[in-house]
């Protein structure tokens, strides 16, 4: 039995149970259980609009309300003088409850409130988009009045506002029930959308009088209030926020003046990753998303469950599709792993899949043009088998597969590489890698189940590593937020500064420059610096998470597992992309083989030959992805096979280009044109998620299976890769999902880690001179990544851009801090391939640090300045041009 489960059963054992009577049915439920739940439990519907459980009581649509009766200290039973709301209400024992189905004056009292909710509330079903799951409408049929009593003007307001560019608000239909601004306050902790005014408002048309209440965002237009401008001018923002398209006060919730870094591209104020949630729990049509208003009604859409494909959570999902487009994505429930949340880019990223630089035919290049030509899929098989022996004899092929697939294909790219083109020359990591990590992945990662959800929740301690989890995996955010407001989690997090998700976290900076983190994380121990947080990591159920990015400082993975080893807190390892972690299973790295086995191993080798079925398989380790383009640029390797990759995601974009270039045949399976197809001789296209079924394994190692959404004759990489290796004359054996899992079961089943001997010395640090800094960089949640093309309403709600650096470091290079306009001013940071320029956003972190974007409109870090994070770079005030301001 694991400690989980062992703390589980503790846990059960200590519920006190109690008995209460709901419409004359005797149950058993937990204290402390709402009488809501309890009939939920009985099988007893009772309509509601604001409760929902995964946020706290509100009892603010009063829908529910119930007659209840409990025995007072001589036991005598004694019914409350009114109805109660029975989602406010704790369970006692002996509760008598009469809800709708057996009081006459719970059922009118229900049909009151409904009454009043529907008195201003718009006739407007057949046009609103919630029209046919609107739980509004459903309870005014089945806990309303047949007919309307009421006869007069409904109230209306002009409309939509704008909260953000993707989500907007129609007043005419929202009922107050709070959901929304409870979801931005308890669960995304983002404060973009707020209950304002106050009952029904000062009658007439009084500037200066109290506004009526209303959900939204504080604007001048809305609220009818003005700024005078005596201490700070209000800025405006220049697209729609008020309701009449007239521009909107950008401070929104802000308290005092926004900073350069708090807005969106859009000049709002940032709302949230996770905003699109509000829509979804919206009990009318009120919040609507930009995207899908007004495209669809819900009866014509054909719903599946899938699985989100933009990072390693794992995040259940709901795929909606009409006529063979998808049309909107929503939160599907799972509680062990997202519950009822998802990030925006999960529910709004899906449009990259139909982009218009789909590939839908094999292309081959014509020998007399140089062209790219469509192809039949018999001649593109028949020109890349050629292509990929002619690059065997010439040195051998490596094989780049990136880190976007299932488990399914990353297993197939794994085997083809082996069986077929007889190479361990394969890496799907797409980003800086280095020994020291394939040693880590290969001995704390691979074929291992590990720290789950729920674990996270009550770790007690948390201490990130090279990981911002609001930015790199929303769900562990979320779960850890949970956590800290519940009391049962802190969390440390070992960054250059902290940012927005720290300080929601509640977070302890444990401040380090890039380079220093091994250094930090060996006084993570008893009499150390950090001596606190040691203690506290040796407690039950503690975790170290590491991000991917660890791997870009010597000796830092080698400092996480010391201090695991001191500790005892347990390694999860969360990677950015949806496939990295199966990749790693499946045996996508020049050293391992699927299972976690050795690829130096002869045993190892024995046993996954005889599951595949052949005498022998290459022993020599392969080259990472640095060795690969390395030897393929210098003539080392006659070919290469690419999957899913973005030269301006690699450790080094100019070498990969010129690998690409000097490579003698190249061949690509990709969803879409790609910069990396501008060299390919051969491509194949592959499936995008909604046209395939597959697994994906998230961050736990726990599978996440998904359906095929649409119909589609595309192929995914693995049939893609089997139909190339029948053309090699070898049959792969992955014609079908269940061969595939059967293989992967049996060598799963028999794993045999590599060793995991970690003992990297940390590198030396950086040591920048005058008008130098240190770089840190990392990607944030919505950035330039090819996977949220196509939606430009999401785009707007990105973070803008910026470029950080302390007080003292920007007074180094002569920006004033404290002089007003300070921050925003534009600073250039320079490297050996060129240099970004960006608004400055002065914060607290070490000196001589700054701080980029790695991937964000304007700066793409790797592929303008040259270097990563730990370089040492220029940095200057940005030379104003010709009739700048």
């Amino acid at each position: 039995m694991t400690a989980s489960t062992r703390s589980a059963s503790r846990a059960e054992e200590a519920v006190e149970l109690i008995t209460v009577t709901i419409d004359g049915v005797e149950v058993e439920v937990p204290k402390g259980t709402l009488v809501i739940r309890a009939a939920e439990q009985a099988g007893i519907q009772i309509p509601r609009f604001c409760d929902h459980p995964l946020l706290k009581p509100a009892g603010a649509c009063r829908q529910c309300l119930v007659e209840i009766s409990a025995p007072d200290r001589e036991g005598n039973l004694r019914a409350m003088p009114k109805p109660q709301a029975s989602c406010t209400i704790e369970a006692t024992p002996g509760m008598v409850v009469a809800t709708q189905h057996t009081s006459d004056v719970a059922e009118k009292a229900q049909h009151g409130i409904m009454e009043f909710l529907l008195i201003n509330h718009p006739l407007d079903c057949p046009v609103c988009d919630k029209g046919g799951e609107c739980p509004l409408q459903n309870q005014a049929m089945s806990n309303g009045r047949a007919t309307s009593r009421f006869d007069v003007v409904k109230r209306t307001f002009p409309k939509p506002i704008k909260v953000s560019t993707e989500i907007l608000l129609d007043r005419d239909r929202c009922i107050l029930c709070q959901r929304c601004t409870r979801f931005s306050d308890e669960i995304a902790g983002d404060p973009f959308i707020a209950l304002q005014g106050r009952g029904g408002g000062t009658p007439g048309d009084e500037v200066h009088g109290v506004n009526g209440s209303q959900i939204g965002a504080f604007d001048e237009h809305v609220l009818h209030f003005t700024s005078s401008g005596e201490e700070e001018p209000v800025v405006l923002a220049t697209d729609m926020v008020g309701p009449g398209g007239q521009a909107g006060l950008t401070d929104g919730l802000a308290a005092g003046p926004l900073g350069v870094a708090e807005t969106d591209t859009s000049g709002r104020p940032f709302a949230s990753y996770f905003s699109g949630n509000t829509i979804q729990i919206c009990p009318v049509g009120a919040l609507t998303s930009a995207s899908y208003r007004f495209r669809s009604r819900p009866f014509d859409l054909v719903s599946t469950p899938s699985i989100a494909e933009h990072d390693a959570g794992g995040s259940a999902i709901r795929v909606d599709h009409r006529r063979g487009v998808v049309l909107r994505r929503l939160a599907g429930e799972d509680p062990e792993v997202n519950e009822e949340w998802i990030t925006d880019k999960d529910r709004f990223a899906f449009t990259w899949q139909t982009a218009p630089d789909r590939l839908t035919m094999p292309l081959v290049r014509d020998e007399t043009t140089g062209e790219l030509v469509p192809t039949s899929w018999a001649d593109a098989l028949d020109v890349a088998a050629t292509g990929l022996r002619r690059a065997q004899e010439a040195g051998g092929v490596g094989l780049l597969p990136g880190g976007r697939l299932t488990l399914e294909d990353a297993y197939t790219w794994s085997k083809f590489a082996r069986v077929v083109l007889g190479t361990n020359d394969v890496d799907h990591r797409a980003r800086v890698h280095s020994d020291e990590e394939a040693a880590f992945l290969a001995g704390h990662v691979a074929a291992r189940d590990g720290v789950t959800y729920p674990d996270l929740e009550t770790a007690g301690q948390v201490l990130l590593v090279a990981l911002e989890p609001e930015e790199e995996c929303g769900t562990i955010f979320l779960r850890l937020r949970k956590g800290v407001l519940a009391g049962s989690v802190r969390v440390a997090t070992l960054a250059p500064w902290a940012t927005r998700g720290t300080a929601k976290l509640r977070a302890e900076l444990l401040p380090a420059a890039p380079g220093t983190e091994p250094e930090v994380l060996g006084a993570v121990a008893p009499g150390g610096e950090h001596a606190t947080l040691a203690e506290a990591l040796a407690g039950p159920g503690s975790v170290i998470l590491v991000g991917e990015r660890a791997a870009e400082v010597p000796g830092t993975l080698s400092a996480v597992v010391a201090l695991a080893g001191r500790t005892g807190a347990r390694i999860a390892w969360v990677p950015r992309r949806a496939g990295d972690r199966g990749a790693v299973d499946a045996g996508l790295l020049p050293g391992l083989l699927p299972g976690g086995r050795d690829v130096a191993d002869a045993e190892s080798r024995v046993d996954t030959g005889a599951v595949w079925g052949v005498p022998s398989l290459p022993a020599e380790p392969g080259r990472d992805l640095t060795g690969i383009l390395t030897a393929a640029r210098d003539g080392a390797l006659g070919g290469l096979v690419v999957g899913g990759l973005e030269a301006v995601d690699l450790p080094d974009p100019a070498l990969a280009r010129e690998a690409f270039d000097a490579a003698g045949f190249v061949l690509q399976l990709e969803v879409r044109r790609s910069e990396v197809t501008r060299w390919a001789d051969v491509v194949l296209p592959v499936a995008p998620p909604a046209e395939k079924a597959g697994t994906y394994l998230n961050w736990e190692g726990r599978p996440r299976p998904f359906g095929q959404v649409l119909a589609s004759r595309a192929l995914s990489d693995r049939q893609a890769l089997a139909e190339l290796a029948d053309e090699l004359g070898t049959d792969l054996g992955v014609g079908s999902l269940e061969r595939v899992h059967a293989e992967i079961a049996d060598l799963f089943d028999h794993r045999r880690h590599a060793a995991a001997a970690l003992d990297v010395a940390p590198g030396p640090l950086p040591e920048p001179a005058e008008g130098e800094a240190v770089l840190a960089t990392w990607r944030l949640h919505l950035d330039g990544g090819r996977g949220q093309d196509g939606e430009p309403h999401l785009a707007g709600t990105a973070h803008r851009p910026v470029v950080r650096l302390s007080r003292e470091t920007a007074a180094g290079i002569g920006i004033e801090p404290g002089r007003a306009g300070a921050d925003g001013v534009k600073v250039t940071v320079t490297g050996p391939a060129g240099s970004i320029t960006l608004p400055l956003a002065v914060t607290t972190m070490p000196e001589r640090v700054v701080w980029l974007p790695a991937n964000s409109p304007g700066s793409r870090v790797r592929e303008m300045l040259g270097v990563g994070a730990g370089a040492v770079v220029t940095i200057s005030p940005a030379t104003r041009r010709e009739g700048e301001r």
